[in-house]
């Protein structure tokens, strides 16, 4: 009986230990985040106004604000398109990217140190100015005059394969940026895999493309479902994407002082949840069936 006594005493402190340790999380959380949620929610389906004497007065307004949007905004369905095209295109070239990079930067037999940092330095000095001026219209420029034969070349392709390479061209500097977490993901995935599969993958024959999609690519599946969230979740929350700016210029509308920009906010994140959800049906771990 005080045994049992004791172990119950024991667990309710490492109980009220560990809660002690969540407290200022939970706290953060609720100050932080779920009343901002909460709030930006509200505001979507109210109707904000400044009164002169001072404070501020709202009236329920019901999905008042999402009609306007769909009926009345004509810039809403181009710079959503044009958000979905930036993160569609960008996203699988980041990944792409981050696994090639990871893979040399594996091989490398000295100074892996020195390359991840060199690959992981742009997380650190991103910046608005920074990233306007590197995937501005003078990076563009820079990569249009260096390789012009190429450019032509790619442009006088079918739209359908022209398109994404000229993206490719156009983006290569905002593709490397981004790349620096996810290379880090990956080169972690690729260092938890066993030698010895490797080499005994070589001695039954098999090539370099089949070691890659038998043993390297089933490996690294999870961290590159990782990075797909991640890289969607990081590109949509750019300032510079269209539906960002959009959001960004109906903050201070006079008519609909922060409400349009709420409702336009809950939908970008709608939007992106979607996307998510897209991503992680294309990149989950899928189980084979075994044959009986």
């Amino acid at each position: 009986m005080k045994k049992k006594t004791r172990e119950t005493t024991l667990r309710t402190k490492n109980a009220i230990s560990g809660l002690a340790f969540l407290t200022p999380w939970i706290i953060g959380l609720a100050v932080f985040t779920l009343y901002p949620i909460g709030y930006s929610m509200m505001m979507s389906v109210s109707k904000l106004e400044f009164k002169i004497e001072g404070g501020i007065q709202s009236s329920f307004a019901g999905l008042e604000m999402y009609r306007k949007i769909f009926t009345e905004d004509a810039h809403f369905i181009p710079a959503l398109l044009d958000t979905l095209k930036f993160i569609a295109f960008s996203t699988p070239m980041i990944l792409v990217a981050s696994v090639i990079l990871a893979m040399l930067l594996n091989k490398v037999p000295k100074g892996k140190g020195f390359f991840r940092a060199l690959f992981f330095f742009p997380v650190v000095v991103v910046s608005g100015p920074v990233m306007s001026k590197l995937i501005g219209n003078d990076a563009t420029m820079l990569i249009q005059a260096g390789d012009y034969g190429v450019y032509q070349v790619i442009q006088n392709l079918p739209e359908i394969i022209s398109t994404p390479l000229l993206y490719v061209f156009d983006n290569v500097v905002l593709i490397l940026w981004y790349s620096g977490v996810q290379i880090l993901i990956i080169l972690a995935g690729l260092q938890k895999i066993n030698k010895p599969i490797y080499e005994a993958a070589s001695i039954d024959g098999a090539s370099g493309w089949q070691i890659f999609w038998k043993i390297t690519f089933p490996h690294l599946r999870p961290m590159i479902l990782l990075c797909g969230i991640y890289t969607v979740v990081d590109l949509a929350a750019m300032p510079s994407t269209a539906l960002a700016k959009l959001i960004a210029d109906n903050v201070e509308r006079t008519d609909m002082m922060y409400s349009y920009s709420a409702a336009l906010s809950w939908l970008y994140t709608i939007v992106v949840l979607i996307v998510l959800g897209v991503v992680f049906l294309l990149l989950k771990e899928r189980k084979e069936k075994q044959d009986a």
